[in-house]
């Protein structure tokens, strides 16, 4: 078979002499070349989500080969072209891409963007189950070209698709991920560091529950450098506008500009991806490179909601160690305010309600 390059559809012949004199690889006297485990990422979906995803992965240097898989084929050659051309400015990466699913065969990872946009005056159960219907071509073709890999879902809503692809997929549950709510830990931190003039990667606050409007913020546990900063606030900061202290209200309101920050760059610019591709290569990055870090990222949550029948199979969004794994664990007992538990335990059966009618 021809070795095929781009310079072979130009009519270059690629199966000439190398420029280089070849080198003897092998390392011991029964010839055997040693060889580097390469890491294969796939990215399901070439849209500005999927594609901010890829580029951030590429620039962050995590994959030897990286897979662009989406239903429009001009578009999503055009976007490998474009990343190919970055050659000379990035490491050195095999960039493929395709329409066909069986291009992801052998990946580590495996990154779903795809998913059906609403239509104007559509439930969001139909979505849904517009998108259980694209899933159903996307996810078992996938799992069955790279049964080893780790499946990690951003197409919303996350929480229920992540179920539905574990559903799907046949992989144990360690190795079905959905971004959950990374992205609103982070933006949650932003807004508190911007506040209090420090680092966000020195604030610790974690977002958890449902992706979406439910999701419910941990102020109990906020720290900046790891000491509580919550009575701080409670103490010493007012509203400049209104004068009120960091009582429920205030915080309530902090809450919601975090859930609505993703609308006011949709409103702004038509869409969000840059933070999405930030976030998505930071959970492959400590999944890849088997960091044990902790993010809050929907998982099962089968018995780990407090108030919640343990029997129930849904994901949500818990902070969990990830590795090269998959999950490695989840926070269980995690130290709760009575009001933080009711709000978690409402997102738990908003989810559970969308699982049941889709009837998997």
């Amino acid at each position: 078979m021809k070795k095929a390059t781009s310079l072979s559809e130009l009519g270059f012949d690629a199966d000439g002499p190398s420029f280089f004199r070849q080198v003897s690889l092998s390392d011991d006297c029964n010839g055997r070349t040693p060889r580097r485990r390469l890491i294969k990422v796939s990215v399901i979906g070439a849209g500005n989500v999927g594609m901010a995803i890829a580029q951030t992965i590429l620039t962050q240097d995590l994959a030897d080969e990286i897979v662009l898989v989406d239903a429009v084929a001009d578009k999503v050659r055009g976007e490998m072209l474009d990343l190919q051309h970055a050659a000379a400015f990035l490491p050195r990466v095999r960039i493929v891409s395709g329409t066909g699913i069986e291009l992801t065969g052998g990946s580590d990872l495996v990154i779903v963007t795809a998913g059906a946009r609403q239509i104007p005056g559509e439930t969001r159960l139909n979505l849904l189950q517009r998108n259980v219907a694209l899933f159903r071509k996307i996810v078992p073709p996938a799992a069955e070209a790279s049964p080893e890999s780790i499946l990690l879902i951003v197409s919303n809503p996350v929480d229920v698709l992540t179920y539905v692809a574990w559903k799907l997929s046949g992989f144990p549950p360690s190795r079905v991920i959905g971004s959950g709510t990374n992205l609103d830990s982070s933006r949650f931190r932003f807004l508190l560091a911007e506040h209090l003039e420090v680092n966000a990667q020195d604030v610790q606050a974690y977002m958890v529950g449902e992706h979406g409007d439910s999701s419910v913020a941990l102020f109990s546990s906020i720290s900046v450098g790891g000491m509580p900063v919550l009575s701080h606030l409670q103490r010493n900061h007012r509203s400049a506008v209104t004068k009120k202290v960091f009582d429920g209200e205030a915080l309530e309101g902090i809450r919601r500009a975090v859930v609505g920050s993703a609308y006011e760059v949709i409103q702004l610019k038509g869409y969000t991806s840059w933070a999405i591709g930030y976030s998505v290569a930071n959970l492959a990055w400590s999944l890849l490179r088997d960091q044990r870090r902790i993010h809050p990222v929907s998982v099962l949550a089968k018995g780990l909601v407090l108030g919640v029948p343990p029997d129930r199979e849904l994901f949500l969004s818990l902070p969990a160690r990830l590795g090269r794994a998959g999950v490695l664990g989840v926070a269980a007992e995690l130290v709760l305010t009575e009001e933080e538990n009711k709000r978690l335990r409402q997102s738990a059966e908003t989810l559970w309600g969308y699982c049941q009618a889709l009837a998997l």
